[in-house]
């Protein structure tokens, strides 16, 4: 039995559907680079027809090599009673030159005649014109059978035959999809093999959660034949969300021996989930499988006594194999190993029973008390880290600052000002920017001021700032967490700071940004002298 499985990440389009979830170009590119790094097989980027957002970052993603994954248009048949040539969606999934489009058709008659108001046989004819004018474009062609499983039911004869005409047009994949979400297991079993056993080309399920069933559907139309999987990668989308991959890849490959993506990148799987997560602005519930930090966690008594004397006892796998660690609530045993590495980056001689690694995990356990989360601000990790091994001199001090904001102008249009006072050495220098928001005018001021004594600051800007707040209960009160990405231009880094006042947490991250970046150029000069 075949037990290759493409992965099919969708997490652009039908991720960005989510309620409360808003892609901007920048976030979209970093979790294209992330999926990349996992080596799921394509990515799904979204329907350069829908919006000029999508638009640009198929225009901005050309410059970027991928190593593993086949980047994805998204769009629809043809319109009906027109040219496939003609068609507006059609030209501008072209635009996006990107090496596979996904098509979706309508399998369902009662969409074909209620939904889109055209004919059962015209609707062939678009499923049938869309992917053959694709063909001749030289693309591979994934044909999503939107609705699949409720049209068969409905009128399976129809059904099989949207199918047989997707094939004709040239299709290289058939999806399945269960658009509603509403399918039980045993349902997406019966049709997927009814499928799979009929035709020779590739089959691959596309599951919506709307009953919980999304990763149960996904894998159970594994085990009827399906060889591809559709999902988001930590399972957000529209209303209930979509199959979850992370889960999915989980349970595909680590208990059931099928490969979906390198042996050697399931370490990877927590923590592409977690950047993911930081990327879109969401929390990683904590009871996610696989990947949330409570997936592993054991409180006390019998099952930490358990786990200690032999971890099958009470977990299924090793946390290691995905990337997640075990963690003991109770106990002052929890991570060493993982943290460990991290040290040995700055200090390789440093061992896990070494006094500067046990300080190290108390500060870390304060600072996650406080609000702090590392997993994607990894950049301020590695300063705490600095900071507590002696490895670690500020290169300027910020002495003073005022941020003054302003009521909007007849326009609209909010400013801030802001004033820093700096000292670098035994010099001060004092600088002053208006900036679209207190944020923003802190950022200019400090690098206006600070470029004087170095000037590669100039390179450095910011690229993502996120806030979360904490404790909602506190109401105005609660603490604010602020996630900071900058780059120069070739290294991306991201930094975060917690406190009960946006700004001051803002601040922290930024100047935590600001040194990472002097860091890096101090240990380049390093480097190179030696």
């Amino acid at each position: 039995m075949e037990k290759n499985i493409k992965i099919y990440d969708s997490t652009l389009r039908d991720g960005a559907q989510a309620e409360g979830i808003s892609f901007s170009v920048e976030d979209k590119i970093k979790i294209v680079k992330a999926l990349d790094e996992l080596g799921v097989s394509y990515i799904e980027a979204g329907n350069p027809g829908s919006n000029p957002k999508d638009l640009e970052f198929f225009e901005r993603i050309k410059s970027i090599e991928l190593n593993n994954t086949k980047l994805t248009a998204f769009g629809s048949t043809r319109r009906r009673n027109i040219k496939v040539q003609d068609d507006a969606n059609v030209k501008s999934l072209l635009l996006a030159n990107s090496p596979v489009v996904a098509i979706f058709g309508k399998s369902w008659d009662f969409h074909v005649t209620d939904i889109i108001n055209t004919t059962l046989e015209e609707n062939l004819n678009m499923i049938k014109d869309t992917l053959a004018f694709f063909k001749e474009k030289g693309k591979e062609v994934v044909y999503d059978a939107e609705h699949f499983f409720d049209g068969y039911k409905a009128n399976p004869e129809y059904a099989m035959k949207t199918l047989k005409t997707a094939i004709d047009g040239g299709a290289d994949s058939l999806v399945l999809c269960d658009t509603n979400g509403g399918c039980m297991p045993n349902e997406i079993y019966e049709i997927t093999k009814l499928v799979v056993d009929k035709y020779k080309t590739e089959v691959g399920i596309h599951c919506h959660n709307d009953c919980g069933m999304a990763v149960a559907n996904s894998v159970m139309a594994v085990f009827a034949g399906a060889k591809q999987v559709q999902g988001t990668y930590i399972g957000f989308g529209e209303r209930c969300g979509n199959a979850n991959l992370s889960t999915v890849i989980g349970n595909l490959q680590v208990k059931n021996d099928y490969e979906c993506i390198n042996e050697e990148n399931l370490e990877l799987i927590t923590d592409i989930a977690r950047k993911v997560a930081e990327i879109a602005n969401v929390s990683l519930d904590d009871k996610e499988p696989y990947v949330g930090r409570a997936a592993f966690t054991h409180k006390g008594g019998m099952h930490i006594d358990g786990v200690n004397k032999a971890s099958k006892s009470f977990e299924h796998i090793n946390p290691e194999i995905v990337g997640n660690e075990r963690r003991f609530l109770m106990s002052e045993v929890a991570g060493r190993s993982t943290i460990l590495k991290k040290i040995q980056k700055v200090a390789p001689d440093v061992k896990k029973d070494s006094p500067e690694t046990i300080q190290i995990m108390d500060r870390l356990k304060e600072l996650e008390h406080e609000g702090y989360q590392f997993e994607g601000a990894e950049s301020t990790f590695e300063l705490i880290i600095r900071k507590n091994l002696g490895k670690y001199k500020p290169f300027f001090k910020l002495e003073n600052f005022k941020t003054i904001g302003e009521k909007p102008n007849d326009n609209g249009e909010l400013t801030a000002f802001a004033m820093v006072k700096v000292k670098v050495d035994d010099k001060i220098k004092m600088a002053a920017a208006e900036g679209d928001g207190p944020v923003n005018a802190l950022d200019k001021a400090l690098r206006q001021a600070l470029e004087v004594f170095y000037p590669e600051l100039k390179k450095v800007h910011l690229t993502d700032y996120k806030v979360r707040v904490l404790d909602t209960k506190e109401a105005t009160a609660a603490k604010v967490r602020v996630l900071i990405s900058s780059t120069d231009g070739k290294h991306e880094w991201s930094t975060v700071g917690v406190s009960t006042d946006i700004i001051n947490a803002s601040l922290i991250a930024l100047i935590d940004s600001i040194e990472v970046k002097l860091l890096r150029e101090l240990t380049k000069k390093i480097k190179a002298y030696i």
